[in-house]
């Protein structure tokens, strides 16, 4: 188009600072077994998307697995649905139990090449549109087939999948003793998951029979992640712990716990980075809460200190993929001043909306962009390099109140005696 002689241009330049859509943490991934699902709704090895709720979805999931999980879910939401993500394994096909389980296991696993088993969130993407943020395997974590000390299956291998998809996983080990469940913890070490030492006690009913079921508590986990979200507009920057817990009748044993001693079996399992949920106590003033049930958990098994609280781990996660959101539209663009200056102030921009938030999504932060990180020849290579400080708010987890005498108040009280009273003077 030839640029007129008289007349009028417009133009839309592209290197001012761009503001990008904030991406949902809050989709769950699902998968389990359940033998009598309708294969042609859920079949094996395939990513189907739907609202929790969706009763064209529910009353095709069968009885299994994947049906307790949606129901402890849901629980947790208030009325409100979840978009979740499952993926359907079979069960083992031998008639021997152990043999049996260890298929299970094999087929939630499932392979890379193929694309089955945990692979089949990878494809999440492409196959649904949608990426699952938290992951759960009810009813397959807490298995060490081979003993104690011996990382579970899906586990050992669900670390890889989780770091692409940038994904956070509750998941649930041995209920039976705090020895156990600690001893499964122990096996682990990622700052993408967050171990669940109890079961619940649910009532569940099929062919209108209505029985006290033992469920894994994982859903629960990731039920309340998705209420905290949407609390926040859909960002994950809260934390659970001290949430209240719905939809269950009783834990599956029950955990004695006390806000004042680090000894009982509630605090000990705390302290070994496992999560738990615990009964109120409307008569024991030491209790978490004078009724019902609550979650207390919030590490996950990262060995460094520095990414030990989950919704730290979370809250980072989200604001990577919006950097990285933002800084993809900047790729194939020369290296100019503009183009820098723009660049850096949209991720400026972004962090000072999080600082703004109400209340707010971190506490402050700092972007740098120094001439010692980007030589010439790193430039001339294409490549800008600059450090991110970002502080998240800690969870607040002891407090700490020293109690002295405060004397001031008994001089108090003798100059209110005497100005009411006058300076008195026995006389005999």
């Amino acid at each position: 188009m030839t640029a007129p002689t008289l007349g009028y241009i417009a133009t839309r330049p592209d290197d001012d600072p761009i503001v990008v859509a904030g991406t949902d943490f809050s989709k769950v991934g699902i998968l389990s077994t359940s033998a009598d699902a309708d294969a042609d709704v859920f079949p094996l090895n395939t990513p189907i998307r739907f609202s929790s709720t969706d009763p064209a979805y529910l009353s095709k999931i069968g009885t299994g697995y994947l049906a307790d999980a949606l129901q402890l879910l849901n629980a947790q939401l208030k009325g409100l649905a979840a978009d979740v993500i499952v993926v359907r394994v079979a069960e083992g096909a031998s008639s021997d139990p152990t043999t049996k389980l260890s298929q299970t296991l094999a087929n939630c696993v499932g392979s890379a090449g193929s694309n089955t088993g945990l692979y089949a969130f990878l494809t999440a993407a492409e196959v649904v549109k949608a990426v699952p943020r938290l992951i759960i395997v009810p009813g397959y974590t807490a298995q060490q087939p081979d003993g104690t000390g011996v990382a579970n299956p899906v586990m050992a291998a669900i670390g890889p999948v989780l770091d692409t998809l940038r994904a956070f996983m509750p998941y649930d080990v041995a209920p039976g003793s705090a020895d156990a469940a600690i001893a499964g913890r122990e096996t682990m070490s990622s700052m993408r998951m967050m171990p669940v030492g109890v079961a619940v006690r649910a009532y569940k009913t099929v062919s209108n029979v209505t029985t006290l079921t033992t469920m894994p508590a994982s859903p629960i986990v990731a039920g309340l992640f998705v209420r905290q979200d949407n609390n926040l507009g859909g960002k994950p920057f809260d934390t659970i712990c001290n949430q209240p817990v719905y939809g269950i009748a009783d834990v599956s044993r029950p955990i004695a716990f006390s806000l004042i001693d680090g000894s009982t079996e509630g605090q000990t399992m705390l302290a070994s980075d496992v999560s738990i949920i615990v009964s109120g106590q409307s008569a024991n003033v030491d209790a978490i809460a004078d009724g019902g049930f609550v979650f207390l958990g919030w590490e996950t098994c990262d060995i460094s200190e520095n990414w030990r609280q989950a919704h730290q781990v979370r809250g980072q996660d989200y604001i990577d993929v919006e950097e990285q959101k933002i800084t993809r539209k900047y790729l194939g663009k020369r290296i100019t001043p503009r183009v820098v200056e723009s660049w850096l102030k949209s991720l400026d921009f972004a962090m000072l909306d999080h600082v703004k938030a109400d209340p707010p999504d971190i506490l402050g932060y700092k972007i740098v962009f120094s001439k010692d990180l980007n030589s010439a020849n790193q430039v001339e290579l294409g490549m800008l390099h600059i450090q991110s400080y970002i502080q998240q708010a800690p969870i607040f987890l002891v407090a700490q109140n020293d109690v002295r005498k405060y004397r001031p108040a008994l001089d108090a009280l003798v100059a209110t005696v005497i100005a009411n009273t006058g300076n008195l003077t026995a006389t005999v």
